[in-house]
């Protein structure tokens, strides 16, 4: 009996189609994700990490026995019962009709080392992850067939607590995966489907678990047996975890250990999307089995391997973690290279960016680019970088004639709108809005909300960002066994009513989370001001390994205990994808200064705009295409931090940034957010919220990204002009 058919024998019988759904992923993108499972039981539903399988499987049969005879519940049941059986049958999909090549019996195999899914499956860091599991979503929306491959990391990325000190302490959890909405692949005899492969001169056994996403199946490699070695059982234990050794045997893993999983699944590709450069060893692993098939050498199906693989990059740098040396390489290939019947000086080829030179490293990026029949960058501006950066690959050709071109990345829409901001959408733009998120004409309509109902809307949302992040707060300065007064003070923390700036993600010393308190004195006059006041609340992780990172989170922490700011600037700790829909549905400005031009592309500033939020960024990543100014050079739908320009003395970028932002705060943010009509409602600051839902809604979506995909990539044989489509992909 496989998990779905136990867990529904464990519920009554008007209840069963929950263990579907449960299974399914798809649930958490649907109007009724809020209150679907929580409602079950709210307590059991927090503590599971909103884990619907393992809700079901702790809630009392007595609970369970009430919902079923609840006519108001079961009708909201048989309502999604239904809207999911439609879905997972349709068959006139966008997808068929656009691109009818891609079938189901050969899919798009999409590869990345994580997947941000939702928080119920944590093997994901950050926005690299997140894209990835909206990539799914929308693959699934659009109907285009796609199979995902990544790894199960047994205890994920790591958890964050700050001590008294405000320092960052990592510590990890493991996840019981029999309690989760994934499946242990088995074979026909109920054995687990396993493959073997060779890493650190020991033989590895590998099994798969799979996770549905919609109508994608996502595919995640797990060797935690116990007929493995101890160390390899921790191949999969942590995400960025270990030392340089570990990740490239993960690499390996995902690579080699991925493409042999799809031999054994008998899933035949279409296309191998290599999603960064982790999962370029599958590459070699396809050349292999094509040689294997075909009898021919590496060198005459390379071209074959080629013309069904395509990449894309996410770094804007020459990154130290993408090579390896040689004798690393030594360590973990020996015995590979002669799969291919290559010598050792022509593996190692593979990977060099200067050719013959014998202390040049392996690039995962070089393997990549030259095993792929196409690369792109994920905003246009990262696309000319990545030109840049490349071109030492192609010395034949001008900059402009690198084979890398871009597709701008976007976001899951029924993913990050909230579903307070979705109802209004269903009312203002139409019922089917969700299905027509690219046609421009439909976000033209977000004119005809009124300002009042779309101003009232947005305060809700902003308060529960503030009872949450109080809640957090709370708990972490109780962990932390804090003063009672300081504990006491929680209830003072944050205003509804004040202008509210949201700045989240990794806190990498590029990013410059401190920027805004680079001059101290002045940030303290503009955050405190008695007429126009500014909160801050801040959240991410440092990287383990990354000192600096942790420094600027101590230093925030050094500042939300400021007397004089202690009630308007928070950390919540411990970001995850729940903390994330909070805030980007919650805050009134997102904040973005990175040093140029090293954001590739980002992605929460696009969520924040289909809550109604507004976006104050520096001229890099999307934003470069999504900032619109009037002729006097006056935002129209958010802010540009400083100038265009590019330096090398970051001191003085970043004091030209500081400073441009300082100006922005005083003279143009707040005033236009308190400036209110006689109903209170900023009506200069709605007509900012409302340009910037039109102008980034029916761009910077996944159904947008993943149609390019579909047809400039994935379907086509233009391997170095990438145009973005922004004509309608939706019926």
């Amino acid at each position: 009996m496989n998990p779905i058919s136990q867990l529904r024998a464990r519920l009554p019988q008007p209840l069963r189609y929950l263990a579907d759904l449960a299974y399914n992923y798809w649930w958490s993108w649907t109007t009724e994700r809020l209150s679907l499972f929580s409602i079950i039981d709210p307590n059991i539903w927090q503590t599971c990490n909103h884990n619907p399988v393992a809700l079901l499987e702790s809630v009392s049969y007595e609970r369970l026995s009430q919902l079923a005879e609840d006519p108001q519940y079961l009708k909201r049941l048989q309502s999604l019962t239904q809207q999911f059986d439609a879905y997972m049958t349709e068959q006139d999909t966008w997808a068929s009709r656009a691109a009818p090549q891609i079938s189901p019996e050969r899919p798009i195999v999409y590869f990345c080392v994580e997947f941000g899914i939702h928080e119920s499956l944590p093997i994901y860091c950050g926005g690299l992850g997140v894209l990835a599991g909206d990539h799914l979503k929308s693959a699934s929306d659009l109907g285009a067939p796609m199979v995902g491959m990544g790894l199960l990391y047994r205890q994920g990325y790591f958890r964050q607590r700050l001590n008294r000190s405000g320092w960052q302490e990592d510590y990890y959890i493991d996840s019981d995966f029999d309690h989760m909405p994934l499946e242990l692949v088995r074979g026909e005899y109920g054995q687990p489907i396993t493959v073997k492969l060779s890493i650190r001169q020991r033989m590895v056994r590998v099994q798969v678990w799979k996770a549905r996403v919609g109508r994608v199946d996502l595919y995640l490699l797990d060797t935690d047996r116990e007929d493995n070695d101890p160390i390899d059982r921790w191949l999969t234990g942590r995400l960025y975890g270990g030392n340089r050794e570990t990740r490239i045997a993960q690499e390996v893993l995902l690579g080699i250990g991925g493409a042999k999983i799809l031999q054994a699944l008998e899933i035949e590709a279409s296309v191998f999307h290599v999603n960064e450069g982790h999962a370029a060893f599958a590459l070699l692993e396809i050349a292999r089995q094509e040689m294997e098939q075909t009898g021919e050498s590496f060198y005459d199906v390379e071209a074959k391997v080629r013309e069904r693989a395509v990449f894309t990059t996410h770094t804007p740098v020459q990154a130290a973690y993408d090579v390896f040396s040689a004798d690393m390489m030594d360590s973990f290939f020996a015995d590979y290279w002669p799969k291919l019947d290559l010598t050792r000086e022509q593996f190692l080829a593979l990977g060099a960016r200067r050719l013959g030179d014998p202390w040049e490293p392996f690039g995962i990026t070089v393997l990549a680019l030259r095993m792929t029949r196409t690369a792109n960058g994920v905003s246009e501006l990262h696309g000319r970088v990545s030109r840049q950066i490349w071109n030492i690959l192609y010395p034949d050709r001008s900059e402009d004639e690198v084979p890398i071109g871009h597709i701008t990345n976007g976001v899951h829409v029924r993913t990050w709108t909230s579903p307070l901001m979705s109802d209004l959408y269903a009312q203002y733009l139409g019922e089917d809005w969700s299905r027509q998120i690219v046609n421009p004409e439909l976000w033209a309509k977000v004119e005809d909300i009124p300002d009042a109902e779309l101003w009232r809307r947005h305060c809700i949302l902003k308060e529960r960002l503030i009872a949450y992040t109080r809640a957090k707060v709370k708990q972490s300065r109780l962990d932390r066994r804090e003063a009672p007064d300081d504990i006491a003070a929680i209830d003072r923390l944050l205003d509804p009513k004040t202008l509210t700036i949201g700045f989240a993600r990794r806190f990498s010393p590029y990013k410059r989370g401190a920027l805004i308190f680079r001059d101290f004195q002045r940030s303290l006059r503009i955050l405190s001001n008695a007429k126009r006041p500014i909160q801050l609340i801040f959240s991410g992780k440092a990287h383990p390994a990354d000192d600096e990172g942790k420094r600027i989170i101590q230093r925030l922490m050094e500042w939300c205990r400021h007397p004089t700011l202690r009630d308007r600037v928070a950390l919540v700790e411990d970001y995850d994808i729940h903390t994330a829909k909070i805030l980007v549905q919650g805050v009134d400005v997102w904040l973005n200064n990175p040093r140029r031009p090293l954001e590739a592309s980002g992605t929460s500033g696009q969520k924040v705009s289909l809550n109604g939020g507004v976006n104050c960024s520096v001229l890099d990543g999307w934003w470069c295409e999504g900032y619109q100014a009037s002729a006097n050079g006056t935002g129209l739908n958010g802010w540009a931090i400083g100038e265009d320009m590019h330096t090398s003395d970051q001191e003085i970028q970043d004091q030209i940034d500081a400073e441009s932002l300082y100006h922005i705060l005083e003279t143009e943010m707040a005033r236009l957010f308190y400036n209110r009509d006689a109903n209170g409602v900023p009506q200069g600051w709605v007509k900012m919220m409302k340009a910037s839902i039109r102008s980034t809604a029916p761009i910077f979506n996944t159904d947008r990204m993943v149609a390019e995909y579909v047809t400039q990539i994935y379907t086509s044989d233009n391997s170095v002009s990438i145009t973005p489509i922004l004509s309608s992909v939706m019926s």
